[in-house]
């Protein structure tokens, strides 16, 4: 093969002078890479095989481009950064124009087999197709990765939750004895470095971003595992006023409801309507929440409480509707009033014709002479008189019978209204227990389920 290095003479007021011109491919002559690199990549990279390959790991945040609570899935846009030590190249580069470091194809040389635990599908980003490789033989490898990975969601929270995901990094064959995971920035530097090439957020506000180390022992050998937890913190804005205002405003409007008439069937229609509202919002809170979750959602809390008050509002109201409308049927049994206004004028009749009687039987008398004789004037006035007695017994008689009606109609009247006075009584205490109660029981509620939130 061609060589490209070659002199370059340059001519000077002193004489002649000459200057080496290096190119990349005769490093690659130098290292053997341009030949058969088979031997570069089958084993590990280490003259002495008891010796351990030392990779140092960076892994930043690009964009948080999804976190899905239904399937508990977390979709990062990362850049990982990986470096490890080729024994087996090494050049100087005083020998080589100063070259230090050199760009070949990434199958050309052994790389680390490192895989992510909690990633569910391939990755299907762009790859780098390049990886360097300095003087010294240390090998640089760098690529962007969009992870589709699992993540453990605690939704007790939402939409006020902070969640944890994490990406596990270690070597599928290689156990400690023969390879190091190590971490090559710390999580302050991890966390500064990821906030300033963060593209985008979406809902999730970037928190932190933390390293840790483990090693776990899997048949009888330990394996080291390099743990990057990205926090992060969910903006609430919109569910709020999506959610969690529209709950409140009808709790509120339940509460108003209060001041409608109980005698109507407004307020009845009007709770049912209400309710209705909330049941419709219960089902979007379904569709968003997952359906698995170790503790109880405190917007599900948030929601069956205020449910349950107005379904308690809602009973409450049929009470004291079914009681006023008892105390309605109660009123009716004493009979219409025009029974009443006819017996009021049948005995005016019967007065008025007695009247009459006693007006007649007097006009008769006056209409006597003066001039007639006292022995004709007496048997007269006696036998009018006993006229007069006798029409005023049967008068006396049928006013007497009318006053025992009239008692018994009063009678029936008082004790059907002391049974709806009763059933009002008891409605109108009712519903002032249960306002005292509702208001109370939602005063205490709201700051503790808010408390909670925050804390």
């Amino acid at each position: 093969m061609m060589r490209f290095a070659f002199l370059l003479l340059v001519i000077s007021t002193d004489g002649v002078t000459s200057k080496k011109v290096c190119s990349y491919l005769d490093v690659l002559d130098y290292l053997n890479l341009t030949k058969d690199t088979s031997a570069f990549k089958l084993t590990r990279p280490v003259l002495d095989y008891t010796d351990p390959t030392r990779v140092e790991l960076d892994i930043f945040l690009y964009a948080i481009l999804a976190l899905v609570e239904k399937t508990q899935t977390f979709i990062p846009f990362i850049w990982a950064s990986m470096k490890w030590k080729h024994e087996g190249i090494s050049w100087d580069p005083a020998e080589f124009c100063g070259i230090t470091q050199i760009a070949i194809p990434r199958d050309m040389l052994w790389r680390p087999d490192l895989f992510i635990f909690e990633m569910t599908q391939k990755d299907d980003s762009p790859l780098n197709l390049y990886i360097l490789v300095s003087s010294d033989g240390t090998v640089y490898s760098e690529e962007d990765m969009k992870v589709v990975s699992t993540c453990k969601m605690d939704v007790h929270k939402f939409p006020f939750d902070t969640q944890r995901c994490n990406i596990s990094v270690a070597s599928a064959i290689h156990h400690v004895d023969e390879m190091r995971l190590l971490p090559c920035s710390n999580s302050s530097r991890a966390t500064q470095f990821s906030r300033e090439v963060l593209k985008t957020q979406g809902e999730w506000e970037f928190m932190q971003l933390s390293v840790s180390s483990f090693n776990i022992t899997y048949n009888n050998r330990q394996w080291e595992n390099l743990v990057y937890t990205f926090t992060m913190r969910r903006r609430p804005l919109l569910h709020v006023i999506n959610f969690l205002l529209p709950v409140l405003f009808f709790l509120c409007l339940d509460l108003a409801s209060f001041f409608i008439a109980d005698h109507r069937g407004e307020k009845l229609g009007f709770k049912v309507t209400v309710l209705l509202a909330i049941s419709v919002l219960l089902l979007i809170l379904n569709d968003i929440l997952p359906s698995m979750s170790n503790k109880t959602p405190l917007i599900a809390t948030y929601c069956i409480v205020i449910f349950a008050m107005m379904l308690l509002s809602l009973l409450e109201t049929i009470l004291v509707t079914h009681l006023m409308e008892k105390d309605s049927v109660a009123q009716e049994k004493v009979g219409p009033a025009d029974d009443w206004q006819h017996k009021k004028e049948k005995m005016k009749t019967q007065d008025g014709t007695t009247e009459d009687k006693k007006q007649t039987s007097c006009v008769c008398i006056c209409q006597v002479s003066a001039a007639e004789k006292q022995h004709e004037l007496l048997p007269m006035a006696e036998e009018d008189n006993s006229r007069i007695q006798s029409g005023d017994s049967q008068v006396l008689l049928l006013i007497l019978e009318e006053l025992k009606e009239l008692q018994k109609t009063v009678d029936l009247r008082l004790s059907c209204r002391l049974e709806g006075g009763k059933s009002s009584l008891w409605a109108a205490r009712i519903n002032k227990a249960f306002l005292i109660f509702y208001v109370t029981t939602v005063s205490l509620f709201l700051p503790l389920i808010f408390i909670a939130w925050h804390t």
